[in-house]
Formats: structure tokens, C-alpha cells, sequence
């Protein structure tokens, strides 16, 4: 039937930065260098990036990075795995962004459509797999952080308005939340998990050693460069 887009099943989109000096985990310096925090966050997206090819075809999810800036498509600062389509973020900030990628996801077919962070290692293949769960029923599914965020959100179809707030704020699952009951989306909020914005984060992944599997190359870059913060 000519017009119909044809089905091509879930998709997950990581969301990332390239990784400048500058431009990536500043929250973090000091104690960390611009350039540090830069080499920091490379591990990061890179221990990501093979945890979801890993985990993912499992479960059924195309995979796809989605990197700012634009130009990043063609550079993106670290090895991309097998089985990622790579584009560019659209649009002047993160709301934005994410409600494009979205809608282009679902306009070329993928549904449900999951979107995380590049900076939770703790985030793993069967959060993902509970997320395409829960969206069998629900319409939205979020999985918040320590820090009033989330590293996950997921919906079965694009949900225009839904990210019309303030980002990178403490309430921006609540807002996120708030704007789903107005928009008359059923939710599900799964375990809260972490991302590694401060210092304390960092302190939350010391603790997490269920985590070092997963994120190897970033632990080992802490070790290696004595960056574990000191109580």
C-alpha cells in the first residue's frame, strides 16, 4: 500500500557528543583537565557504544548514534561498532534535538523508539529489554537518574511537546513527567540508575563494581590516571 511507511521494528538511538576538550563533562574540572574530561568521556562512549551492539540484536533493537555537532557524523571521536547507523543532532538545543530524532526514526518505520545517554554505564542490556516491555502497554517509559534526569526514555511513537522544557535540571523527570499526563501518555518509570556528571557520581561507580564489566575502559582510565575522587 503505496504511502505506508513498512514496519522495521525497535530502535535504539544513543545520544553523545564528540568527545573536545571543553565541550564534554566540565563539571568534572576540576579536578579533571579539559583534556582529561575529554579522554574521560571517550571511554565512556566508547564502553557504551559495545555494551549496546552487544546487547542489543539480542533483543531486536536496531542501533543508531546519534552525535552533535553535525559535522561529528563524518569524525565522531571514537571507533563506532558494527551494526550503528551514525547522524547528526538537529536542532539548536537537547529538547529539540531528541524530539527530531525521534520523529525521523519513526518516520523511516522504527517503533518503538528508546533513546539513552552516553554517560550511564550502569545502563544495560536488560534495562533495555524491560523498556520494550513495559511499551507494549505503555506509551512512555522512563529510567530516572540520581539527579532528578534520566538515562532512558522511550516511546512508542513520536510525542510532540513531550521534551518542552528546561534540560540538564533536576526536574527534568518531573517536567518530562508532567507533560506526559498532558499530552494523556501512559507511563512507566523503571529502577533508578546513574549517570557520571560530579564527583559524587563518580563516587556512585567506585561502589558499583557490578558495573566494571561494562564500562572496563573507563575504569581503567581512572586507575590509570589516579582520578578516583579521595573522601
Amino acid at each position: 500500500m503505496s504511502g505506508v511507511a513498512v514496519s522495521r521494528g525497535p530502535l535504539l538511538i544513543v545520544f553523545a557528543k564528540r568527545p573536545e576538550a571543553g565541550a564534554v563533562k566540565t563539571r568534572l574540572c576540576p579536578p579533571f583537565t579539559p583534556v582529561q574530561a575529554a579522554e574521560f568521556y571517550a571511554c565512556l562512549l566508547e564502553d557504551v557504544l559495545e555494551t549496546m551492539a552487544r546487547a542489543a540484536p539480542a533483543i531486536g533493537l536496531s542501533l543508531r548514534l546519534a552525535i552533535h555537532p553535525d559535522e561529528a557524523v563524518e569524525s565522531p571521536g571514537v571507533p563506532v561498532p558494527a551494526g550503528f547507523s551514525v547522524v547528526g543532532q538537529r536542532g539548536p538545543g537537547l529538547s529539540e534535538r531528541m524530539e527530531h530524532a525521534i520523529a525521523e526514526a519513526a518516520a523511516e518505520g522504527f517503533g518503538p523508539i528508546l533513546v539513552r545517554g552516553s554517560d550511564s554505564p550502569a545502563l544495560s542490556g536488560a534495562v533495555l529489554e524491560a523498556a520494550l516491555a513495559e511499551l507494549e502497554t505503555a506509551d512512555l517509559v522512563i529510567c530516572p537518574d540520581l539527579d532528578g534526569g534520566y538515562n532512558l526514555v522511550g516511546l512508542c511513537r513520536p510525542a510532540p511537546g513531550i521534551f518542552d522544557h528546561a534540560m540538564s535540571t533536576a526536574s527534568v523527570l518531573d517536567d518530562t513527567l508532567a507533560h506526559a499526563a498532558r499530552l494523556g501518555l501512559r507511563h512507566v518509570v523503571l529502577s533508578e540508575g546513574f549517570d557520571i556528571d560530579t564527583l559524587d557520581d563518580l563516587r556512585v561507580l567506585c561502589s558499583a563494581t557490578a558495573t566494571m564489566g561494562s564500562c572496563s575502559r573507563t575504569w581503567a582510565y581512572l586507575d590509570k590516571n589516579d582520578l578516583w575522587p579521595r573522601d
